[in-house]
């Protein structure tokens, strides 16, 4: 049992082994922080603990301000790296506790765990879906998780190998513990292994000094694809045969379902340093990691086959694929022992290893896809199969086949992004049209008819952008050719509007060389709409290129497969959380509706964030409140900072998020139509939300963009001119040059009101949304109509989470840093604060948020002494730095520690 603030928390039965480790550990960080900055700094650490704890039960904030306020800077650097640290255990304890505690369901032989494959599997067959029914649906079932460019958490790789270690030591530890089978040395020597790892954390800075490049983004997001979730692909197919033998008892093939892509080299939205060159790099560094995985494997299958002529037969076609190979690798082939030679299996793989030498060389004898790598490897498993192989290798030979079937030659898909307004730019050059840019959308569609009907050349001279331009196009067709089709993905446009931004793309890649012989473009191009006008707008565009000529003529040749992208950023930024995510629903629903008719394939490819403002939160249940038809059997869905770590850092949680996500789009395509019954309690919570929704942006555009004072509050009650200066992306912080709010990118927009602690890209606006539909409707109606319904229900788990994570004494203290206007918009941002609280809690018959949810409640509220002492540190920080016209270099590496360690105690960053 602990308290914070009154509040009671008691560790249920399950969770009491994550305090024992947390207890244990804690005490570890502390042996650490007295060995390496000597007792004096451990008792400020525990001090200043303490004294936040005490500020949490209500007995003053003088001491711990006094402790912490006015710190040397190098030693305030030093205290909040201390509360980094701490996190840094914290979080993989509770990690490894998830992990534990899936164990544990899975010994207890329960119901299906929910939201796994098994638990999806067993509701369709209750539902009545029978193995031809769930053939059906796998052939069209396709998770795509897509790992963005947006790393505000690059943490270096270095550390993340370093979590690995410590992740593994602790597994160790857990299964070891009580009741385990480690003796108290071995479980000594574990702990000091614990130790080891930790204290060379202490030691390593957790950021590099220079600003990350495109390459260390790439380092980032590649050890996620090559150390964890390369190793989880079998396993998850494993599971997902075994359960569909179980329940349906049928043999039912299962084809490729996941697979994985990337932003990063091909983001070129906003980001001077992405360009054809790291198309190119990326793709070249995406086979060179990836090829020697497969080597490794084939290596140590050719050493686990060692079956014997003389004991087995194997089939004709390995025989013959043995002859072929052992011709065209001669030289290989003379180097195998004799004895080998008798050993069908080894000897072929050696040289199919030879054959992949030669790919990763570029040599003419090397595999020209990897589904002729696949197809070797299938004949290997064919002939084990029907020789007296099932338990001879074969498992190890198809675990091989699912990982290239999976990751190709190219590892991930590259997407590659560009902004509508550089388009238009190009094209301006191109069509020696200075005013091109300017003019209205309907006469640019004419006139890129006219250009794309008649196969015309452009006219004009082209420009460094159009140069640039045309250059990304051609490197997108060396590519293809190079590292297959599959290693490019859509063409994302960002700030599309209109037609003719979708038009221009296709005109581009034809004067760009990315032509098939017939002259299509064999590209997706995906529209990525954004606001919440262009949200609005999303569904009359799209149907004006489903019945466009031309475009028509260009969907027809990609099999009437349409990729449309939505964004949750910046809908959140231009309208509040009530407005944009009411925005991102209804135009999923009408994008379905428009489209259906054309009998176009419709994938909707969601832009996430790490944060609620940003989309984040349980993918899973975001997936099942969607419209029905939206998902399809489709999920693509960006991945990015904290997220990424969060979900991928260990294995065992890896899978649990595949599962989680593949289980969801399973159900969510089954859902049969809604009857009309259904639909019209459907038309009151549309009526009911849209009202909310209007309310609500009026409320947030008030503050945001209609408030003269706001934006200099923003400037200086958060910490957003640290973050400007952070060396946390490749890319500048702003799209265009800043004009103000509407230019600045939503990352650093929401990480900054994050540090601050206001949060309010999470939460405002939409108190006043529900006081008004309170008001005209009654609370108990509002109540029964929202609480029910998928959609709106996740949306006030994810606001109810802010809300719990959002502190306004803490925040009071940032508006403080804002002396002019301080005190005038915070009062504002107080009152929809407490308004929405008593709105959200009182809807769901709450006293505070995430009563329902205890276990996360309790995780946030215990965190708040660790991070409080940072946040007015922060906040101190500030004060003096900007004192000294932002020149101090000292305090502002002060800051930046400060900046890493809120992130990492809160979990949350843009």
């Amino acid at each position: 049992m602990t308290k914070d603030g009154g509040k009671v928390f008691h560790f249920e039965e399950k969770d009491e082994p994550l305090r024992n480790d947390v207890r244990e550990l804690g005490e570890m960080v502390g042996e650490i922080l007295a060995e390496q900055g000597g007792e004096e700094f451990f008792h400020l650490v525990e001090d200043s603990r303490q004294a936040a704890i005490a500020r949490r039960q209500g007995k003053g904030a003088e001491a711990l301000e006094s402790l912490v306020c006015g710190l040397p800077a190098q030693r305030a650097a030093q205290l909040v790296r201390a509360f980094w640290l701490y996190f840094q255990v914290v979080n993989l304890a509770e990690k490894v506790h998830r992990l534990r505690r899936r164990r544990e369901y899975l010994k207890a032989e329960a119901d299906p765990q929910a939201d796994s494959i098994a638990d999806a599997l067993t509701r369709l067959s209750q539902d009545g879906r029978g193995p031809d029914d769930l053939r059906k649906l796998l052939e069209k079932l396709l998770v795509e998780p897509v790992f963005t460019a947006h790393p505000t958490e690059a943490t270096r790789r270095t550390i993340l190998e370093k979590h690995q270690s410590v992740a593994r030591l602790l597994v160790e530890w857990i299964r070891g513990g009580e009741g385990g089978n480690l003796t108290p040395q071995e479980r000594a020597a574990n702990r000091d292994r614990i130790r080891t790892q930790v204290t060379s954390i202490w030691q390593t800075d957790e950021h590099p000094s220079a600003r990350p490049t495109v390459r260390d983004e790439r380092e980032h997001v590649l050890f996620y694809l090559t150390d964890v979730i390369f190793r989880v692909i079998p396993a998850f197919y494993e599971e997902l045969e075994e359960r569909l033998e179980e329940i349906y008892q049928d043999d039912i093939e299962v084809p490729v379902v996941l697979r994985f892509a990337s932003w990063v080299g091909g983001d070129m939205d906003g980001n001077p340093n992405v360009d054809s060159r790291t198309i190119r790099e990326s793709l070249a560094e995406h086979r060179s990691l990836v090829l020697p995985l497969y080597r490794s494997e084939m290596r140590h299958l050719s050493r686990a086959l060692s079956q014997s002529l003389s004991q087995i037969e194997v089939s004709k076609a390995v025989q013959d694929r043995l002859d072929e190979y052992g011709g065209a690798f001669y030289e290989e082939m003379e180097k195998l022992p004799q004895r080998h030679r008798e050993m069908p299996y080894r000897a072929l793989l050696r040289l199919m290893t030879a054959r992949l030498d030669a790919t990763l060389e570029d040599k003419r004898q090397g595999y020209s896809s990897a589904d002729e790598l696949a197809s070797d490897l299938g004949l290997i498993a064919d002939s084990l199969r029907h020789n007296r192989g099932r338990n001879a290798g074969l498992f190890q030979v198809r675990r091989l086949i699912r990982r290239v079937q999976t990751f190709g030659f190219h590892l991930a898909t590259l997407d590659v992004r560009q902004d509508s307004q550089v388009h238009r730019k190009a094209l301006a050059q191109l069509l020696d049209d200075p005013n091109w840019p300017g003019r209205p959308s309907q006469e640019r569609s004419r006139r890129l008819h006219q250009m794309l009907e008649s196969g015309q050349p452009y006219p004009g001279r082209p420009g460094e952008e159009a140069k640039r331009t045309l250059d990304v196009f051609r490197t997108m067709d060396y590519c293809r050719h190079t590292y297959g089709p599959n290693a490019i993905g859509p063409y994302i446009i960002s700030m599309a509007q209109d037609v003719d931004d979708v038009l221009s793309v296709l005109l581009l890649a034809r004067w760009g060389g990315l032509v098939e012989e017939d002259g299509s473009s064999p590209i997706d191009i995906a529209p990525l709409f954004e606001t919440v006008a262009d949200l609005e707008s999303a569904p009359r565009v799209m149907k004006s290129l489903a019945t466009d000529s031309i475009y028509g003529e260009h969907l027809k040749r990609r099999n009437r497969c349409q990729v449309v992208m939505v964004g949750y950023s910046d809908s959140n930024k231009d309208g509040g959380i009530g407005a944009s995510r009411w925005a991102l629903q209804k135009a999923q629903a009408a994008l379905v509706e428009t489209l259906r008719p054309s009998d176009i394939e419709l994938i909707i490819f969601h832009g996430r964030g790490g944060t609620v403002s940003r989309g984040g939160g349980k993918t899973h249940r975001a997936v099942m409140a969607s419209p029905r038809g939206s998902v399809n059997g489709r999920l693509r869905m960006t991945e990015q900072g904290e997220t990424i770590n969060a979900k991928y850092g260990l294995r065992g949680i890896a899978m649990r998020t595949l599962e989680r996500a593949f289980s969801a789009v399973a159900r969510a395509t089954s859902r049969p139509p809604a009857d009309a019954g259904e639909e019209k309690l459907q038309e009151r919570r549309r009526a009911l939300m849209e009202e909310i929704a209007r309310d609500s942006r009026r409320a947030y555009r008030d503050l945001v963009y209609r408030e003269e004072r706001f934006y200099q509050y923003f400037r200086e009650a958060t910490p957003i001119d640290v973050i400007e200066r952070m060396h946390i992306g490749s890319r500048p912080p702003s799209r265009r040059a800043q004009q103000g709010i509407q230019d600045l990118r939503a990352i650093p927009w929401v990480f900054s009101w994050t540090q601050s602690r206001h949060m309010i890209t999470g939460w405002y606006g939409l108190g006043k949304g529900l006081e008004r539909a309170v008001q005209e409707h009654g609370r108990q109606t509002v109540a029964d109509l929202l609480l029910e319904w998928d959609f709106a229900s996740v949306m006030l788990e994810d606001v109810e989470m802010v809300l719990a994570t959002a502190d306004m004494p803490i925040a009071r203290r940032y508006a403080g840093l804002c002396p002019q206007h301080g005190d005038a918009v915070f009062s504002r941002i107080e009152e929809e604060f407490q308004r929405t609280v008593e709105l959200v809690t009182g809807l769901k018959g709450i006293q505070r948020p995430l009563d329902q949810a205890q276990t996360l409640q309790r995780s946030i509220y215990l965190r708040n002494p660790y991070v409080d002492p940072m946040s007015v540190l922060q906040v101190n920080l500030l004060s003096r730095w900007r004192d000294s016209d932002r020149q101090d270099d000292d305090l502002f590496q002060a800051l930046l520690a400060t900046v890493n360690g809120i992130a990492q105690g809160l979990q949350s960053t843009g």
